[in-house]
This record gives structure tokens, sequence and C-alpha cells, in this order.
């Protein structure tokens, strides 16, 4: 038994408590209360305990990207990051997925639904304890060749399948996936992730077969939104969690909600590539499973949660033009339960309470301008940060410590792989 204590608990479903303690035993929460009830254990001044953040949509593969194709329009960056994906193997991507992994536990997320290119997202969650959903990722209008791909992927890392690391199927989107390609990856009966209604380029495409994207795409223009095409298709369920959704409107949400799908929501990605605001407002009144996610440092530009919380309430704002579109609360129950709901995870992990998993982080408040007696959930989301993590629990296994992480060895290898996608070989890589 484990015992953990500071200013705040946060537990998300319920009252924040002041002066809180969390008790875990066997890799699960075992009571939540006041450290009066359950004794100070190991005591975090100044801080607040929060349940383990959630990533609904990253890619951990992607972690050295940061800045690649800096302001191209969504079809050109989408077509430099093709290009210069093919640059490595297996071996850079894993390295880049371990740094990805280890970035994500320093930012307090101890749970991601991660859309795999190559499947190095499992081992790099599995090497780091990041509790995941991998999603492996198929492209093209060959359903024969897209099968012998999602094959090759489930043979190398399949073997990983744990109780931290699931696996999903990933049809890339609707302009880079046919239809028979989603169906064919549906035959596995897994959870799936694709990318909807992400940019103009998008629309462009799938709308009249024009733009930056017929350079790349394989697909047949259907002459319809990817909402309204996956719908008609039959290609839309519960199990079907949606990135983005930045390009809906009220009929396409109307369908969203009919299907019962769930949307992943990165208000960073969106607003680095220029494509827009989601309607996130809309979508949450409209009763559908929202969830906040960091998409990859390609266009985000990092796995920092707490900047991903910030920039939701301001993007929610902005679009509105009202200041109570989004509360602090609202964007922390984004990056907990609420995404946990959307990976269909809530049972388990997302809140703070007896008899789920010991899935945590502790954040600092010390010095924050934000005051954490006034409202501790603000203080979180607007004055947190990767530096203020303190701890990172994952089945109440430390995963990640402030000082603790080795991170010269992650960074280098991390780094020899942002080279070779560069081009430019580091002087001990030359030959």
């Amino acid at each position: 038994m484990r015992v953990l204590s500071a200013d705040w608990v946060l537990p998300v479903a319920s009252e924040p408590i002041r002066d809180g303690a969390v008790v875990l035993e066997d890799g699960r929460v075992a009571a939540v209360g006041t450290r009066g009830e359950l004794g100070e254990g190991e005591r975090f001044d100044g801080a607040a305990i929060v349940p383990g953040l959630v990533n609904a949509h990253s890619h951990l593969e992607y972690a050295v990207y940061a800045g690649f194709g800096d302001g191209q329009p969504f079809g050109p960056w989408l077509a430099t990051h093709i290009e210069r994906k093919a640059r490595i193997g297996w071996e850079e991507f894993v390295a880049v997925a371990r740094l990805g992994a280890a970035e994500c536990l320093r930012s307090g997320i101890t749970t991601i639904a991660d859309a795999s290119f190559s499947g190095a997202a499992a081992q790099g969650a599995a090497d780091l304890g990041l509790r995941a959903l991998v999603c492996l990722e198929v492209f093209g209008a060959d359903v024969g060749e897209a099968r012998h791909r999602l094959d090759q992927l489930f043979e190398r890392v399949g073997e990983l399948e744990s109780g931290t690391i699931r696996f999903g199927v990933s049809p890339h989107a609707p302009y880079s996936a046919s239809p028979d390609v989603y169906r064919m990856t549906y035959e596995r009966d897994l959870p799936v992730v694709t990318h909807v209604g992400e940019s103009d380029d998008e629309l462009d495409y799938l709308l009249r077969g024009e733009g930056p994207i017929a350079a790349v795409s394989q697909v047949d223009p259907p002459g319809k939104t990817p909402v309204r095409h996956l719908a008609d298709e039959g290609l839309l369920g519960p199990h079907v969690l949606a990135a983005h959704c930045v390009k809906v409107d009220a009929e396409e949400i109307g369908l969203l909600v009919r299907h019962d799908v769930a949307v992943a929501h990165c208000p960073r990605s969106n607003a680095v590539l220029g494509c827009g605001i989601a309607p996130l407002r809309e979508l949450l009144d409209a009763g559908i499973r929202v969830g906040l996610g960091t998409d990859s440092p390609a266009s985000a530009p990092s796995f920092d949660f707490f900047e991903e919380m910030r920039t939701a309430v301001y993007a929610a704002r902005a679009r509105a033009a009202e200041p109570d579109a989004l509360s602090a609360n609202e964007a922390l129950e984004l990056a907990t339960l609420g995404a946990a709901r959307a990976l269909g995870l809530e049972d388990e992990v997302g809140s703070l309470a007896p008899g789920k998993r010991a899935d945590l982080t502790v954040v600092s408040l010390a010095g924050s301008p934000y005051l954490p007696w006034e409202d501790p959930a603000a203080a979180v989301v607007f004055g947190g940060s990767p530096e203020r993590v303190q701890l990172t629990l994952v089945d109440g296994e430390e995963r990640y410590r402030k000082g603790g992480m080795a991170w010269h060895e992650l960074r280098q290898e991390a780094a020899e792989a942002r080279s070779r996608l560069l081009g430019v070989l580091p002087p001990a890589l030359k030959t």
C-alpha cells in the first residue's frame, strides 16, 4: 500500500479535495479523501494530485519533427512528411517513439491513443511504461496491399499486447484510404482512429478532386465531405475516434451523434497548420464524447498537455467570442475523463476513484500566478507545465519522477534519427 498527499487532490469526477490524499494498492486506487482520513504518506507540498492525463490523439514516432515544414499549407506540409519519414527505418522510429513516450510522461500523460505508421509507438510506450492504444496505420486504395501492410505491422509488434498496451487500427483518412481499405481494417473488430475534417485542402480534394492533396492521394474523390462520405459508406460507429473534425457543419455533427462517433480535439495542431478552430462547444453540447489530443510535434509542436488544455480554452473562447465558452474545469475533464470516455476506457482511467487504475500525476503549484486555493483546476490548467510535473504513475508504478529520467541517452538516439530525416548526418554518423 502507498499513500500520496498534497495541498489538493482533483478527482475530476467529484469535487476537489483540499489537503487531500490518495491510497494506492495493487496497481489501483484504494481510497481518495483528506489527509486527515487517509494519512500523509509521501507528501507533496504546494502541489495537486490529478488523474493521469489521457492524450486522445498522438504520433510518438514524430517526436523529433518539430519545425518541419513550418508555415506550409496543410497539403504541402503533408507531402513534406510523407517524403521525410521514408528516410528512416525501424530502429530510428523506435528511438523517436521512446523519446515521445518519455515526453508524454514528463507532461503527466499516462495514456495515449496513437496513430502509428511503423508500429514503433507500441515499442516506445512499452519500453517507457506508458499506457497506450496503438492504432496501426494503413493507406491507399488497394485492399490487398493494405491488408499485407497491416498483417506485417501486427506481426512486428502484436506480441507487445499487455495490460497497458492495446491495439487498434487506423485507416489514415478518407482522402488517403479507400472505403474498401476502411472495411478491411474493421474486420479485426478493434478500435479505430482516423483523421476527419482536418483542413480545407482535404475538402478541396474530397469534394472536387482539386488542391495539393491530389498529388499524393491514391483514392478517388467521392464528391462529398469526409463525414458524409464515411456515413454513406457505413463506416461510422461507436468504435471510431475521429481526429480533428475542424471542418464539420451542424448536419455532420448530427451524423457523428447518430453513430456515436468520438472526437479527438487537437487545437494547437489545427492552429499551427492554419486549419481553423474546431466547433468544440457545439460538439460537447451535442453530447459527443470528446477528448483532448496533442497530435504530433510535427504540428503541435510538443507533447505539452498543459499548453494543449490552455489552447483549448483560448480557442473555444475566441471562436465563440464568449469568456465562458470553455472553463478550466472542462479543459481538465477533456484531458482526463473526457478523453477516457472517447477511448472507451472510462471504467479504468481518467478520474481518481476507488477501483480505477492507479494512474496519476503530481503537479507543483508553488509560485504559480494562479492561486490554487481559489480555483485549483485553473491553477493546474493555466499554471501547469511539464517542468512542474513532479511524479507520474502508471498502474501505481513510477514512470517519471522529476530529475530521474535518462534524457541524454533518449535525446541522443532521437537526434540521430532527426538528422537522417533532415538528410544531414551528424559527424559521428558520416561515412
